[in-house]
């Protein structure tokens, strides 16, 4: 073997080495958030009172039934690096399954002290924090009715804007939910969150969210 040859072999070796290396070092890329349906019942009337707690109407006395619940998480990048900045829009039915909105055919009564819906900004941790009461289920179809659960749409410049929704664990209707069983059964789990019981607050459940740069 002569010297040019060798040398040859030894750039090359030591090109293979430095790519290795440098794909042991880079970070490994999450899977973003599944999407979902936004839904026909995005909020179209605007409110005032958009704040991080649902369970209250600012200027009101009383708080809104059913079971009070905090949502938390981040929000990050594929690499799992927190998006600071992100507007996190959350909206949902009522304890009774409604929606406040005008398109909702649903019977059951509307809360006047339940908010609905709310905006967040996330900080320089990717974190959100919202407090609200936990969703009830409503009937579709004369086969379909769909569990609890919380439309998110979150947003940030430079990042596809994802609409999604959190399921709650344990409930069956997830196991037969039309739009649930729509996302890979693998990535199922990334929509549903275990809320457990918290010392000093309501029960608490963590939802994050994984955003695609664009």
């Amino acid at each position: 073997m002569n010297d040019s040859t060798d040398s040859r072999r030894r750039r090359v070796l030591t090109g293979a080495l430095g790519v290795a290396a440098a794909a042991a070092s880079a970070p490994l890329m999450a899977a973003v958030t599944p999407t979902q349906t936004e839904g026909p019942f995005y909020p179209i009337v605007d409110q005032i009172d958009k704040d991080a707690d649902l369970t209250r109407i600012e200027g009101r006395d009383e708080t809104a039934q059913g079971e009070v619940i905090v949502v938390e998480g981040r929000v990050l990048d594929e690499s799992g690096e927190p998006v600071e900045g992100a507007l996190v829009d959350v909206w949902q039915a009522n304890a009774n399954g409604r929606y406040a909105h005008e398109a909702d055919p649903n019977p059951a009564p509307l809360d006047p002290n339940f908010q609905s819906w709310a905006k967040m900004v996330t900080d320089a941790e990717g974190r959100y924090r919202f407090r609200t009461i936990k969703p009830g289920a409503y009937k579709v179809a004369d086969e379909w009715i769909r569990p609890p659960h919380i439309h998110f749409k979150v947003a940030r410049r430079g990042y596809r804007e994802l609409t999604t929704q959190m399921y709650f664990a344990g409930d069956p209707l997830n196991d037969v939910d039309r739009l649930l069983q729509t996302v890979p059964e693998n990535q199922r789990g990334m929509l549903v969150v275990d809320f457990q019981p918290h010392a000093d607050d309501a029960p608490h459940g963590t939802f994050d969210v994984i955003l695609a740069a664009v």
